[in-house]
């Protein structure tokens, strides 16, 4: 396996398939790299739907990585790493500390505001970026497009996904 099998989850209680630009760039950019889209979906920021979207995604063989959008800042509503999170059978804490790391040289300190995180459940890879294109953006070119290329050394995910069955 060379490539993976995505899904994208926009997060959000105002975006529509006719607005979601952040959804919209995530997808343009994983099938630039040569990644399969599996299935898109918009949900309210709303723990029970995320969950019930990503568990079923969690659950299909057929999905390798699950990238979220939105939902991760601090507001009311926000809710993404609380409902991911719980269903995480390990965490990449690297994720999230890289990605504010690198935020910082776009953003400053603005970046403290961000709680994009990953994990690992039942063998698929999850990744909550927020919901801004240039968050987007940082997060797929400068991170997650690196970690899902077999060429990326000394390591990367997609070199590692077939032990990551090892778990069931």
């Amino acid at each position: 396996m060379n490539k993976l099998t995505c899904t994208v989850l926009t997060v959000s209680d105002s975006r529509t398939p006719e607005n979601d630009t952040s959804g919209d760039l995530l997808v343009k950019l994983l099938e630039a790299d040569g990644h399969t889209l599996y299935a898109r979906q918009i949900v309210k920021d709303d723990v029970y739907q995320i969950r019930a979207v990503v568990s079923n995604w969690i659950a299909d063989p057929s999905v390798n990585a699950i990238l979220t959008t939105g939902g991760t800042g601090f507001t009311g509503r926000d809710s993404t790493p609380e409902a991911l999170i719980p269903l995480f059978d390990k965490h990449v804490e690297g994720f999230g500390e890289l990605f504010r790391q690198v935020s910082y040289g776009e953003i400053g300190s603005s970046t403290i505001q961000s709680r994009a995180v990953g994990g690992l459940a039942n063998a698929t890879l999850i990744f909550a970026l927020p919901g801004s294109n240039n968050a987007v953006q940082t997060g797929w070119t400068k991170i997650l497009s690196k970690q899902f290329d077999i060429t990326n050394k000394p390591c990367n995910f997609v070199e590692l996904i077939p032990r990551f069955a090892e778990q069931r």
